[in-house]
């Protein structure tokens, strides 16, 4: 069992910086893909990013790419998104996951943590 605690949410205006931590417990993460999904209102839970074990392959939706870093640190067993020029569409709870190299590839997911609010707003 892998528990993810998210933090670092909160409300920003438009061009702002948030960084989101994702803290896990029970297990080490190094041996998973972890990523990093959100769901605004009324809307279905959409990628963002994921990174791979040792941070070699990253991969980032069209929406976030070149604004958002998806990082880790496995020493401290926490991944982290960096999120630059936030924009209102952003908007969203945001949810780090953890899985299985091999089934993180077709976006499936073991572990998820709660969510932490990121509120884009002028």
């Amino acid at each position: 069992q892998v528990q993810l605690v998210e933090s670092g949410g909160g409300v920003v205006q438009p061009g702002d910086s948030l960084r989101l931590a994702c803290a896990a417990s029970g297990r080490t993460i190094s041996g998973y893909t972890m990523g990093w999904f959100r769901q605004a209102p009324w809307k279905e839970r959409e990628f963002v990013a994921r990174i791979s074990q040792r941070g070699t392959n990253i991969d980032y939706a069209d929406s976030v790419k070149g604004r958002f870093t998806i990082s880790r640190d496995n020493a401290k067993n926490t991944a982290y998104l960096q999120m630059n020029s936030l924009k209102p569409e952003d908007t969203a709870v945001y949810f780090c996951a953890a899985g299985s190299p091999r089934l993180a590839t077709i976006m499936k997911y073991d572990y998820w943590g709660q969510g932490t609010q990121v509120t884009v707003s002028s």
